[in-house]
């Protein structure tokens, strides 16, 4: 199922190159005026959805455009076809096809394709995790002051001005903030050691359904905020030593509210 889904996502990623215009046009909004989706968005998703059911007709698919369609057996595919929207529209080089493989609940193969950069990340449960066949190994052994935390935003003004004020109660606390504008590329970039640790409100199992495999198994934990696993109020994922430091940060700052 593995080969699969890296031989979906990368075509679909090929299919986007290819048909994305110089301007992409807003096609709709979901949550807000700025939570957007794209015609590429959807034929993304149809693409990936004709695939999935040509080789492997009984089983079910959770679509962040298209929902959630029942199969037959134990498995689903978790898609997201362009995590990132926003880059993708704006021609920002972090956008990423997600495939995340279910097995009775369990994430147990997944791909994130970065597309602009040509980066394939993949991982298989308790098979590691891998970017273009070399071995993927988050950070260890770094202090929370010493940290460079990944990070995104709500949709929602009253959910950003939130994040606003905890980020500035982060800041001070470690090395510095990036942004990358996509879930499933944090994930990955703490998986490849790129970033110490992410942290965020608000994301979708469709977000980080791959990426959350390929970050644990890269030596990452992945989970929620107060003790609970991972969930929309809020995901993190680092090095077990130093998730539990930002943690121990965050909890006072009550991120998980808007």
């Amino acid at each position: 199922m593995l080969t699969l889904a890296v031989d979906i996502a990368r075509e679909a990623g090929e299919m986007l190159l290819a048909k994305r215009p110089p301007r992409p046009e807003v096609l709709a909004t979901k949550s807000s005026p700025t939570d957007i989706v794209t015609a590429l968005d959807k034929a993304a998703e149809e693409l990936i959805r004709s695939r999935i059911a040509q080789a492997r007709p009984g089983d079910a698919v959770l679509g962040e455009e298209g929902g959630d369609t029942p199969g037959e057996g134990a498995v689903r595919w978790v898609v997201d076809p362009i995590d990132g929207t926003v880059n993708f529209l704006y021609g920002l080089p972090d956008w990423a096809v997600s495939i995340g493989v279910e097995v009775d609940g369990e994430i147990v193969a997944g791909v994130v394709n970065n597309v602009p950069r040509g980066q394939l990340f993949t991982a298989e449960k308790g098979e590691g995790a891998w970017l273009d066949g070399e071995r993927l190994s988050c950070n260890t052994g770094v202090p929370l002051d010493r940290a460079l935390v990944a990070t995104g935003f709500g949709y929602g003004a009253d959910r950003r001005r939130v994040q606003a004020e905890v980020l500035a109660q982060v800041m001070p606390r470690i090395r510095d903030i990036r942004r990358s504008g996509s879930c499933a590329v944090d994930m990955c970039s703490v998986a490849a050691g790129r970033v110490d640790a992410y942290f965020e409100r608000g994301t979708n199992y469709w977000d980080h359904a791959a990426g959350g495999l390929i970050a644990a198994e890269a030596g990452a934990r992945v989970g929620g905020l107060r003790g609970w696993p991972v969930h929309p109020d809020l995901i993190m994922s680092a090095a077990p030593e130093l998730f539990e430091e930002l943690r121990d940060l965050l909890i006072p700052l009550d991120p998980d509210h808007d």
